[in-house]
């Protein structure tokens, strides 16, 4: 089982989410979306939503710096041990927090708007049940094993365990001695990165370069009463400056 979970899963997961992708943009490309319901309700979205997405980004970086920068680096540029600790410590539970709170709030909606709740699939409620579980059980984990003097160093066990994946070596050893919510919280976040290609997650690697360059879009609003005067004319209609 630990060889298992620490060197065969990873790559299950990656070959899921690489070969994921492929499908859903080969035969999905119209389901390659979020599925606004803003048009149902806006005010608690526009709340929760910035919310769940600005604490999630600094969690991402989070673990990208704990994960793939080693401590030679941090050191080299002047971060100290006990100050990384501390960022980490003190910015990873802000904006893990912020993110938890955004996603109750997410799910406090769909559940309390029906027309939401209908437009919910099942795919919608696996990845909320992932997706909260991974950010507690990474808070839960980061918060039980650290004070303001000390915490676990996962840069020397967690970390060169991740990076070895990406380079075919991942030493499930390293994994051995690591606490078990670390390693409850490694597990949820693989299989949350397994589901991401099947849930609406996918919107994530979409970039809207395009966006960059295409021309504005005029939106033209006419009165209902006015309708019905004339016929609609096929093609463009040219717009009155």
């Amino acid at each position: 089982m630990h060889v298992f979970l620490w060197g065969a899963l990873p790559y299950i997961t990656l070959i899921s989410l690489i070969g994921g992708l492929f499908w859903r943009h080969r035969y999905d490309k119209f389901g390659w979306t979020t599925r606004s319901s803003e048009s149902y309700e806006s005010r608690l979205l526009n709340i929760a939503s910035p919310m769940f997405h600005y604490g999630i980004l600094f969690v991402f970086v989070g673990h990208l710096m704990g994960l793939f920068i080693p401590e030679s680096w941090t050191d080299a540029l002047g971060l100290k041990e006990h100050q990384y600790h501390l960022l980490s410590l003190f910015g990873g539970t802000i904006a893990g927090a912020l993110a938890i709170v955004g996603i109750l709030i997410l799910i406090y909606r769909r559940r309390t708007r029906a027309p939401i709740m209908r437009a919910t699939t099942r795919n919608d409620k696996v990845m909320y049940i992932f997706l909260l579980s991974a950010i507690v059980m990474g808070l839960w984990a980061k918060l039980t094993n650290s004070t303001i003097s000390h915490g676990y160093d996962y840069r020397t066990t967690i970390a060169p365990w991740a990076r070895g994946i990406f380079v075919l070596d991942p030493q499930p050893s390293l994994m051995e001695g690591v606490p078990l919510t670390f390693q409850i919280h490694a597990v949820i976040g693989m299989l949350l990165i397994a589901l991401v290609p099947f849930t609406r997650l996918v919107h994530m690697f979409s970039a809207p370069v395009q966006y960059l360059f295409r021309p504005y879009i005029v939106y033209r609003f006419r009165d209902p009463k006015q309708l019905g005067e004339r016929r609609p004319r096929p093609g463009w209609e040219p717009v009155d400056l």
